[in-house]
């Protein structure tokens, strides 16, 4: 499944840089969003390089998702697609 890249998880002074909030296609509640939780995420760079990660938690009630990468995704990952398993 497609999701795509929204931003850092993040608050005013703090920025988690392994964390990040994704949305999910066609998924725009909190209930559909926590049938996620505990499912593989995979990002692919320009290079072929591939970053894994894992969907921990629902993010607010509009269906987002908060995922922790194992390593931290650059800042060109916002707003280009990861892959839901």
């Amino acid at each position: 499944m497609k999701a795509k890249v929204i931003q850092f998880r993040r608050g005013r002074k703090t920025v988690h840089e392994r964390h990040f909030l994704i949305e999910i296609e066609k998924i725009s509640t909190k209930k559909d969003a926590e049938k996620f939780i505990g499912k593989e995420v995979s990002w692919k760079s320009p290079a072929g390089k591939i970053i894994k990660g894992k969907i921990s938690s629902s993010h607010g009630n509009k269906g987002l998702v908060r995922a922790i990468f194992e390593k931290g995704l650059p800042g060109q990952a916002i707003t280009t697609e990861v892959e839901i398993k």
